[in-house]
């Protein structure tokens, strides 16, 4: 008996769990459990930009829902901070295509940044996680989950050390400071953004890029400048060998305190100095004086 023909979006979910697999799916998985980003009763708002991270992270969480081993429930949100129109149609076209049932509600954002000289990424992004979390609040949701991908995660690490003189990361997950009960969560922390563009380009998919207004007007940008620096400083590290990536996240993971001037929790800086004297034992680092 011949097999019907599966729907365009049918065939776009298979490629994610059969031929990415390995580089999507199962790194998808290992984030949510690593880092424990999903339990059992949680009401989780997938908020979708129309860009390629986040419409995969959509699909990989429909994925995850038919596999039913957490009990979860999604809402696909996605703010609309000003788009053109044709880029407003692209991203319900894409919805459509690939089966995301999407929520779109309007904000101002882009107006509103426009009038702003200093930081404007910044202000955006701050701005854009206030009105997601509230509208996830208004859904009954208890967290939202952005489409940050591994990528993401080690730029941030260089452009804190480089241009910050300060060694931070990008969370798997953060608590909320200002939206009591909400979190925020990343399942896109191990995916390569390699591996998205390619299984972007083996599905033929049409995402749209940045849309913001203000990018455009800003070209120097300082933000986006740098990270677009970090993009290119990666990309030769890669080159130059495919453990370095790997080596700059695994490094935030080793951090030792033993060995550091200070650092900083919960905003009180502590320094080595403080409690030098009061130990009892000389540890030899090692070098020759």
């Amino acid at each position: 008996m011949k097999k019907d023909k599966l729907e365009r979006y049918q065939e776009i979910e298979r490629s994610i769990i059969i031929k990415y697999r390995k580089a999507i799916w199962l790194k998808f998985i290992q984030a949510i459990q690593e880092y424990e980003l999903i339990q059992d009763g949680d009401k989780i708002a997938v908020c979708i930009s129309g860009g390629k991270d986040s419409m995969l992270m959509a699909k990989c969480f429909q994925e995850l829902k038919r596999h039913r081993k957490i009990n979860f429930d999604v809402v696909f949100l996605v703010m609309d901070p000003g788009y053109n129109s044709e880029n407003r149609q692209k991203i319900i076209d894409n919805a459509k295509l690939l089966n995301i049932p999407i929520n779109i509600f309007e904000t101002n954002i882009f107006k509103a940044v426009e009038k702003i000289d200093d930081h404007p990424c910044y202000i955006c992004a701050r701005m854009r996680r206030g009105y997601l979390y509230n509208k996830a609040k208004e859904f009954g949701c208890n967290k939202i989950a952005l489409g940050h991908h591994f990528d993401d995660v080690i730029e941030t690490i260089l452009m804190g050390m480089i241009y910050g003189a300060q060694i931070q990361t990008m969370m798997p997950k953060v608590r909320s400071t200002f939206h009591k009960g909400m979190e925020l969560i990343r399942p896109m922390y191990y995916v390569k953004e390699a591996d998205i563009i390619d299984w972007q380009k083996e599905n033929n998919l049409d995402f749209i890029k940045c849309a913001c207004k203000v990018t455009q007007n800003y070209k120097n940008d300082n933000e986006t400048s740098k990270r677009a620096e970090m993009k290119k400083l990666i990309k030769n590290f890669r080159n130059i060998s495919d453990k370095i990536d790997k080596n700059i996240f695994r490094s935030v993971q080793n951090v030792n305190l033993d060995t550091l001037i200070s650092y900083k929790q919960d905003g009180i800086i502590h320094h080595f100095l403080d409690d030098y004297d009061k130990k009892k034992e000389v540890k030899d680092d090692g070098e020759n004086i």
